[in-house]
């Protein structure tokens, strides 16, 4: 039923944020949440024993990578709507009533504006930039909605893909439904920006879009990336 929504979040030695992250969406996901599902990647911390003690349902993906355990966790769902998070996010407390009214609007997918966890001035102006339908704001921080009927329609997200298959997923989806931006905003963690410059964050990321739409290898994007943000 499309007024069920289920939670998948992706994982990887989350411990520190499983049990922040699961308490705020049990305290505010209302009866229309009908499960949260941990799709775990192989953490050797103690994601899945506390995401279990929180109430959620903790598997193992049989799939390393983001997208193959977001697609694992939809092949669990009960709820007619997917609703994308990742685990340093929090979303609006009125998530679900959001997405269930832009859903009974004709919106199958979609996303809320950003807010960083920080307060650095220059965070601002990028959070300023994610309440326009630009392609570099199609990323996953914001958290992502969509129908599971649409969902399914379109295969899931692309399991072979180790890097931006949000961006993929939200490309697919807008051209054969309506996208809805939320006025309102999750609040994103800026740990990506923790040791590096806003500016080689913004350029490692614009160069990983370039090189997407270009057609680029998985491998090339994924070695540009890490390179341009200095990652081991």
């Amino acid at each position: 039923m499309t007024n069920n929504i289920t939670i998948i979040i992706p994982t990887l030695n989350e411990a520190g944020n499983m049990g922040n992250l699961i308490g705020y969406l049990q305290k505010h996901k209302s009866a229309f949440v009908k499960d949260i599902i941990v799709s775990d990647g192989g953490s050797n911390d103690e994601t899945i024993s506390i995401a279990k003690k929180m109430g959620a349902i903790a598997v193992v993906s049989p799939q390393k990578g983001r997208s193959a355990q977001m697609n694992y966790g939809a092949s669990l769902a009960t709820g007619g709507i997917l609703y994308f998070i990742h685990a340093d996010t929090f979303p609006p407390q009125s998530f679900a009533v959001d997405i269930l009214q832009a859903v009974d609007k004709g919106f199958d997918c979609g996303r809320y504006r950003t807010r960083f966890n920080s307060k650095k001035w220059i965070l601002k102006i990028n959070a300023f930039f994610t309440r326009f339908d630009w392609s570099i704001c199609y990323g996953g921080d914001q958290t992502f909605f969509i129908t599971k009927k649409l969902f399914n329609e379109l295969g899931g997200y692309n399991s072979q893909m180790q890097i931006m298959e949000e961006y993929d997923l939200a490309k697919r989806a807008k051209q054969v439904t309506r996208y809805k931006i939320f006025k309102k905003a999750t609040l994103v963690s800026a740990r990506k920006y923790d040791g590096r410059g806003w500016w080689q964050v913004q350029m490692a990321n614009r160069k990983a879009v370039q090189l997407f739409k270009r057609g680029a290898s998985q491998q090339q994007i994924m070695e540009t990336y890490s390179r341009m943000l200095k990652n081991p």
